[in-house]
């Protein structure tokens, strides 16, 4: 595959390549990569968390008695989306805990070595903040991967405030759009409303759009780009600082 995979899912295109898309949370492939899921003929899906902190203030909150029942109705819900999308890839569950990835880097560095050996390009989230399992993800993809890797725009801190479907520009990294048409916004739509225990973190936000680029070249010793993390404002276990050094043993 020449390096052009976000120029190709930028077009629309149907690609036959063995591609693999690593996210953290079941859900992002719904939030951010949701029509080209059917696109990808061979792809491989892996998510890297079962969606539920060990905290349980989340499942709590909606209901769930235990950490794993909060978990299997994540799973549930993920089954509906990609039904909902009329996608079929190969799929791979690590089953970390919500929250959890940075202290398991090690590990989840080693099975993504071997589980993507063989992939012309890899899908993930970028390093800019929004959530520690993201930057966990775009650190790991780095460190195991050495063939192209392509973004995905998730959120981020941006005037105070959480900026969805965009990515923190990167004069090195320029993106190129595809406008969803109202076909598959609602689509999408669908997919990510099937993520029906999320609806408190995406609230009314649909995509019109689906944003791609060439990963940068991060520096994962420094803050994310936009000089700041959103989750440090959470009051999660995990901060940006404990993030960094965490990931400075690997």
């Amino acid at each position: 595959m020449p390096h052009d995979l976000a120029a190709r899912l930028a077009s629309g295109e149907r690609i036959e390549e063995p591609v693999a898309i690593v996210v953290a949370h079941p859900d992002d492939e719904s939030l951010w990569l949701g029509t080209a899921l059917k696109r990808l003929a061979r792809a491989t899906l892996i998510h890297l968390t079962d969606g539920a902190p060990t905290d349980m203030r989340d499942a709590t909150r909606l209901g769930f008695r235990s950490r794993g029942d909060y978990a299997a109705r994540r799973a549930g819900e993920l089954d509906a989306a990609l039904g909902t999308l009329a996608a079929t890839p190969r799929r791979i569950a690590y089953d970390f805990a919500d929250q959890s990835l940075a202290y398991g880097l090690p590990e989840l560095i080693a099975r993504l070595r071997a589980d993507l050996a063989g992939m012309r390009a890899v899908l993930t989230h970028p390093y800019e903040g929004g959530h520690p399992d993201h930057d966990s993800a775009a650190f790991a993809v780095c460190r195991a991967f050495g063939g192209e890797i392509v973004e995905f725009a998730c959120y981020h801190l941006a005037g105070g405030e959480r900026a969805w479907g965009i990515f923190w520009p990167d004069a090195d990294a320029p993106e190129l759009v595809r406008a969803l048409d109202r076909d598959e916004q609602a689509l999408v739509g669908l997919a990510i409303d099937a993520h029906a225990s999320q609806r408190a973190v995406t609230g009314c936000w649909r995509p019109a759009e689906e944003r791609w680029r060439r990963a940068p070249r991060y520096d994962f010793a420094a803050l994310p780009p936009p000089g700041a993390a959103l989750y440090d404002s959470f009051g999660w276990a995990i901060t940006s600082r404990g993030w960094r050094e965490l990931a400075a043993r690997c």
